[in-house]
């Protein structure tokens, strides 16, 4: 390789940066998600559940949940060789909502995580995002022994607008979580495409 070129002779590339929020609800596996799909060691702030937390922790369907996400984490993912995504996993108990403004600064969208258990859990995100016009999707996390149900069914149970995506993903599955994560960019720049045509005209 020729310092300061490609092996086929053209100029580095410098690569797109764009920041993605996941977001849901508490134990949705917003830190699962970055994990699985992060090229660097996640950042992450868990901390131990206490017991002087049980009266505002409610761990209802995540009963084996011991932990849990204070500040962010943060992960990176290159999708393209001019594309990377910068991660970042907002806390999902409601005592650390404050953080979400700070993060979704420069944000270009959100996945939102939703667990078919506990379909109520994900609301909050839903809202945050659309009174700040943040294009998201919702990806329904399958967990393994939760039912299955049609995407239209859990779209209607959300009240969902038509133009949000949903996607079934697993947070656990790398190529999955890739391509709930490209779905999430492709509807992000959608929305924008759409925004400036709407100026123009």
């Amino acid at each position: 390789m020729i310092f300061g070129r490609s092996e086929r002779g053209k100029p580095p590339v410098e690569p797109v940066t764009l920041k993605i929020l996941v977001a849901g609800g508490f134990g949705v596996g917003k830190t699962t998600l970055v994990g699985a799909v992060s090229e660097i060691r996640p950042l992450r702030t868990e901390e131990l559940l206490t017991e002087a937390g049980r009266p505002v922790d409610d761990t209802s369907g995540v009963e084996a949940k011991n932990t849990t996400t204070v500040a962010m984490d943060f992960g990176r993912i290159t999708l393209r060789e001019d594309l990377v995504l910068y991660l970042f996993g907002t806390p999902g108990q409601e005592r650390f909502w404050f953080m979400w403004d700070e993060l979704s600064e420069g944000a270009l969208g959100a996945v939102v995580l939703a667990d078919t258990r506990r379909l109520e859990d994900c609301f909050a995100a839903i809202d945050y995002f659309e009174r700040r016009a943040i294009p998201f999707l919702v990806g329904v996390n399958c967990f393994e022994g939760a039912a299955r149900y049609p995407a239209d069914a859990v779209r209607r149970a959300l009240d969902l607008d038509d133009h949000v995506p949903l996607l079934m993903c697993d947070a656990r599955d790398r190529e999955s979580v890739k391509e709930t994560l490209i779905g999430v960019v492709q509807h992000a720049m959608a929305q924008s495409a759409q925004r400036r045509q709407t100026v123009t005209t």
